[in-house]
């Protein structure tokens, strides 16, 4: 079956933000995995770079992985909502998740996960269409598109809040990948 695939844009047609970064941050990761870390949008070292998730909150979710048992190189593919690193880090407006979208479900056509993990409150809105607080949503599955999803708090967030106290954000979200390793094991 041959998949559509995009064809080529000039990156001032991909989204507004065109005039304001230097680099589109595609994806890293394995393109057959069965799990896909959705994130928002590309930070400094992620447009330095060219790769989702490889700052500080990247290495975190990497380790947060990697405790669950889930191989990073080989079962996971990281992706973000938005491809360029919206001006001075903000949070993308909703017209440039929009324009980014038929990009982001392009990806997830053609990797096919069976179980996308949605990385923070812009990647649940963009892929749910859920404006539904993340801390009542996290560690939850929600049938998507014949897939499981599943929110958990960003890793950002679990940076500036470092309790290691049962219940607190840490805690759950060691938690929600314990359960998404299972789910992976179950799917093999």
């Amino acid at each position: 079956m041959t998949k559509n695939i995009p064809p080529h844009k000039d990156v001032s047609e991909i989204s507004n933000l065109g005039n304001s970064f230097n680099k589109i941050v595609v994806s890293r990761g394995n393109p057959l995995a069965k799990l896909m870390v959705v994130g928002e949008a590309p930070g400094a070292k992620e447009e330095e770079l060219g790769a989702p998730f490889v700052g500080r909150s990247g290495k975190l979710l990497d380790q947060l992985l990697q405790n669950a048992g889930i191989d990073i190189s080989l079962d996971v593919y990281f992706c973000n909502v938005v491809k360029c690193r919206p001006p001075q880090n903000r949070r993308p407006t909703k017209t440039e998740i929009q324009e980014n979208l038929p990009w982001l479900y392009q990806q997830i056509k053609l990797v096919n996960p069976k179980i996308i993990i949605l990385v923070g409150a812009t990647a649940l809105e963009a892929i749910l269409k859920n404006n539904s607080p993340i801390s009542i949503l996290r560690g939850k599955w929600i049938n998507w598109d014949g897939r499981l999803a599943m929110p958990i708090f960003h890793p950002a967030y679990l940076l500036r809040n470092q309790s290691k106290e049962e219940g607190a954000p840490m805690s759950l979200t060691k938690s929600d990948f314990l359960k998404i390793k299972e789910k992976i094991d179950t799917l093999k």
